[in-house]
């Protein structure tokens, strides 16, 4: 784990070398996990130096700043990936803008991006995101409801469904963030056995992607440990 100082290529190293570690601890293959650098909230300036070391993907929760900062960085032709909470009326420029989103948990969403997929003649990547903690405050399907939603999911071209997406509880309890990453693994597995190709698991943070590592992810989303600490506003 990095501690968020240093400059930005030295957090992206110790961010690279604590995947790496967790990755040969767990008896894996680092080249198994990737990396999603999650820029919501820091300027265009602060994503054009992560475009500077190399990385061209990132993760947003808000559509306005994918909006925003797709405008301002149009010359660098970026992946800009949704990974917050997504409503029905942002479909359109969801549908213009982005190359995946990972927190796909309704059907009417999903009704919505293909009508607006189709207007566009376009097609994105998506991930299933799966409730697995006790939190109120996280959304995601209830791991029962997912079988019947991968299903109906068939009926859209324009969905590419990848794989599952979590949010571990917020605890300080090891054990505790381990069963939310070990249910999204184990949904995943009976998805296989439905059918479906499900070839990613997008779990892990900053403060818990060594145990996602462990628990079998292959993508973990990475914002302060990489960008540093976010100054919100109301």
């Amino acid at each position: 784990m990095t501690d968020g100082a240093g400059t930005f290529a030295d957090r992206l190293a110790g961010v690279r070398g604590a995947m790496a570690a967790a990755c040969t601890a767990a008896g894996r293959d680092p080249a198994e996990v990737t990396l999603l650098p999650v820029s919501k909230t820091f300027s265009a300036d602060v994503v054009r130096e992560a475009v500077a070391l190399g990385l061209r993907r990132f993760g947003e929760n808000k559509v306005q700043e994918i909006q925003a900062k797709a405008a301002e960085l149009a010359a660098e032709a970026l992946d800009w990936v949704v990974i917050g909470h997504l409503q029905t009326n942002k479909a359109k420029p969801v549908a213009r803008l982005v190359t995946e989103v990972q927190s796909l948990d309704r059907l009417d969403l999903a009704v919505a991006l293909d009508k607006a997929l189709q207007a566009e003649g376009r097609a994105i990547d998506v991930l299933v995101q799966v409730k697995t903690s006790r939190e109120e405050s996280k959304f995601g399907l209830a791991p029962e409801a997912l079988p019947a939603f991968l299903e109906q999911l068939r009926a859209f071209d324009t969905l590419r469904v990848r794989g599952l997406m979590t949010l571990a509880e917020a605890s300080d309890d090891e054990a505790v963030v381990r069963q939310c990453f070990r249910t999204l693994h184990g949904c995943r597995e009976t998805g296989r056995q439905a059918g479906h190709t499900l070839d990613r698991l997008s779990m892990g943070m900053s403060g818990d992607f060594a145990l996602a590592i462990a628990e079998g992810s292959t993508e973990i989303r990475v914002g302060s440990a990489l960008f540093g600490a976010r100054t919100y506003t109301p």
